[in-house]
């Protein structure tokens, strides 16, 4: 199941839940959209891999069991290991290269 990180891992702006300002890669890491745009050029400084719009996990439960009330999103804080300038650096290396091809 997809683990809902609570904030952008570069500028640490709040993403809630439902927030459609939330950017993930396929290792779950995730940024906001003006991140993702303006400082990593669509390419994830931990993976290399590009961004897709985070989904929405429905408020309520429209099947039994499955819910943001049953599986919450986390409250965990999490913060790139790399600094904003290191992150663009690796971002300039392969933003050419379109995510399908990297």
């Amino acid at each position: 199941m997809l683990m809902i990180k609570p904030n952008c891992e570069c500028c640490e702006v709040q993403l809630s839940p439902d927030s459609t300002d939330a950017m993930i890669c396929s290792y779950e890491c995730t940024f906001c959209r003006r991140c993702v745009a303006e400082q990593l050029q669509n390419v994830c400084p931990n993976c290399g891999g590009g961004f897709t719009p985070r989904p929405i996990r429905p408020k309520q439960a429209y099947r039994d069991g499955v819910s943001l009330l049953h599986q919450p999103a986390s409250d965990t804080k999490v913060v790139s290991r790399y600094t904003v300038v290191e992150m663009g650096e690796f971002a300039a290396t392969i933003a050419a290269i379109s995510p399908e091809h990297r």
